[in-house]
């Protein structure tokens, strides 16, 4: 059949025999060799079929240039705004669809149209950021179960923020390897928020224990966070806890105490503005007075800097080998050498200790849990 022909048919020609006939044009446009006017007219042709009113035949259409790279543009960006049914075929594969047109098929879609999207072979940062913004869960979902997607630390933490309150998107997030580190406590904030909210734990606790407890596997969940971060995460997980207020005293201290010094030197450089490299070599093999001027210029309370100083000397005996001790023997020691022998301090100090006396405490006997529980593990698997 000629073009010329087709196009002097087309009117009474039944569905069946458009369909037929937009698979030949398709391939005529598409075949290598042939003459530019040809092609020309079957450009023509196959213009006039995307107001086909069948689905059928504009079906045939996408099923033709779907895969094709040489497609015409303009009929690949028609197709991709067609119902659900016709449009999947050039939003799941079309090479020739720009980050551009996707955004748009993206921001006029159904929830559908946009779970197609986020299965693409290959989808962009830009297009990620477009479907986190606002695809409905099931595109989101759809997004994280595709590993080739690329999705930007700040997409990933607008997603927690728009949508962290949903069970099945949390699940995917925590298996996420790409998830950031900071990105990760948020998360973990998340499913601590969600917990305390459920009926059965605010039955079981009341709501001020329920917060309680949250707040306390929260900061245990922190310090267990730090262990699988990589240390060029560490200054955005700081600058995270420290927009959440999440990076107080307390949690400096337990920092050190479980022997995050690293983690404990990025903190400190946050806080000091000293460079890298002079914190180190004070954590290292600095003097008590060196390191209480560091302690000083992070804001850390003087209350704090004896056992801190404390803690520092145990941790550099363990990496030197003079020592093997844990996190409990740590905490021990800085709570033994809290209070000085001297009892003339003043009552501003004496409640400063108090409090110390009290954290440290907690932090000992969870380090005694914990070792019991492993203890207790071990045993089992042996």
């Amino acid at each position: 059949m000629t073009i010329q022909h087709y196009l002097a048919m087309v009117g009474h020609a039944s569905a069946a025999q458009r369909c037929h006939a937009a698979g030949a044009l398709a391939h005529i446009y598409l075949e290598t060799g042939r003459a530019f006017e040809d092609r020309c007219a079957a450009e023509a042709a196959l213009t006039l079929l995307l107001d086909d009113p069948s689905p059928k035949v504009r079906l045939a259409l996408a099923e033709a240039f779907s895969t094709s790279a040489h497609a015409p543009v303009h009929i690949v960006a028609s197709l991709a705004r067609d119902q659900i049914e016709i449009a999947a075929y050039m939003l799941a594969r079309s090479t020739i669809l720009t980050d551009i047109d996707l955004i748009d098929c993206i921001a006029g879609g159904c929830g559908e149209t946009q779970k197609v999207i986020a299965g693409r072979a290959k989808v962009s940062f830009a297009v990620s950021a477009a479907l986190v913004e606002i695809a409905e869960p099931v595109a989101i979902l759809e997004l994280l179960a595709n590993t080739r997607a690329q999705i930007a630390d700040i997409s990933f933490r607008r997603l927690i923020e728009r949508l962290g309150h949903i069970a099945d998107i949390r699940a995917f997030l925590a298996d996420d390897q790409r998830l950031p580190a900071d990105c990760r406590h948020a998360l973990a904030i998340r499913v601590a928020e969600a917990l305390c909210q459920m009926d059965m734990v605010m039955a079981l606790m009341g709501e001020r224990r329920a917060k309680r407890i949250t707040n306390e596997a929260c900061v245990k969940a922190s310090i267990s966070l730090v262990t699988a971060t990589l240390p060029a995460e560490y200054p955005a997980l700081i600058e995270h806890l420290q927009l959440r207020g999440d990076l107080t005293t307390a949690f400096v201290i337990r920092v050190v105490a479980s022997g995050k010094i690293d983690f404990f030197g990025a903190i400190l450089v946050a806080l000091s503005g000293q460079s890298l490299s002079r914190v180190r070599n004070l954590l290292i093999d600095g003097r008590d007075t060196s390191l209480s001027a560091l302690l000083s210029a992070a804001g850390l309370p003087d209350s704090t800097h004896r056992p801190l100083r404390i803690a520092l000397h145990a941790w550099r005996d363990v990496a030197n080998g003079k020592l093997a001790i844990g996190p409990q023997e740590v905490t021990r020691r800085m709570m033994e050498h809290l209070v000085p022998e001297d009892h003339g301090f003043s009552p501003v100090l004496t409640g400063a200790n108090d409090g110390m006396h009290s954290l440290l405490r907690k932090i000992y006997l969870e380090a005694i849990r914990d070792n019991a529980r492993d203890h207790a593990l071990a045993m089992a698997a042996a």
